[in-house]
């Protein structure tokens, strides 16, 4: 990989904490693993800001989203037929947003290197 350019800076929304997270996972893998890894987890990767896009419509009457949006579908459904919770759950989810993303992430992260690491 060019240690020039981190390749991982091309996502929108990388946070420190995501970005150490994915150097730590990736570095026992080739460069056509990490190249592969990257297509993979790019394509799964969700960005906060769309999580906190989707926890806001929660307020317009469909709540719910950001939970569908990252494979929560039980918890998707229980907002979506409570109204978040009365709007308590999509407030707690419009504070908790970036965690949210980042725990869907690590998920992917991991799933991704699995996939790779098996390719070649």
């Amino acid at each position: 990989m060019n240690t020039y350019q981190n390749p991982y800076m091309m996502f929108d929304g990388m946070t420190p904490e995501e970005f150490s997270f994915l150097q730590q996972a990736t570095a026992s893998l080739t460069e056509s693993q990490q190249a592969y890894f990257l297509n993979i987890y790019g394509s799964k990767r969700k960005n906060p800001q769309d999580i906190m896009l989707a926890t806001l419509i929660g307020f317009l009457g469909v709540s719910g989203v950001q939970r569908f949006m990252t494979d929560q579908i039980g918890m998707g459904l229980l907002y979506f037929f409570t109204a978040g919770f009365c709007f308590i759950g999509t407030i707690i989810d419009l504070i908790n947003y970036k965690d949210i993303a980042t725990e869907y992430n690590k998920k992917m992260a991991f799933e991704s290197f699995n996939i790779a690491k098996m390719s070649n």
